[in-house]
């Protein structure tokens, strides 16, 4: 029964251990083409805010920059500097 417990024990440890070594950083997004549903994975940009980025964009045309983004309403420049890493306008 001991056995039993410290080999469920190192499976576990194990299982969080590799877990932890594949989870990865999110793929770059590119926010001239990316949809609604994508757009709200970035931090601090929830449906509405994703649904007034596609808006802009539509209406304004592709983005030039990343920077460009805080044009968007209710979106700031703190929101697109935490953000930069993992968004592009390719």
């Amino acid at each position: 029964m001991k056995n039993a417990s410290i080999i469920a024990a190192i499976v576990l440890l194990f299982s969080l251990v590799t877990g932890f070594a594949h989870a990865s950083e999110p793929s770059t997004i590119n926010i001239n083409v990316a949809d609604v549903s994508t757009l709200s994975t970035l931090n601090g940009i929830g449906e509405s805010k994703a649904e007034a980025i596609v808006a802009y964009r539509e209406a304004n045309g592709p983005f030039t920059s990343t920077e460009e983004l805080a044009k968007v309403k209710g979106i700031g420049a703190r929101t697109v500097e935490k953000n930069a890493e993992r968004i592009s306008v390719e």
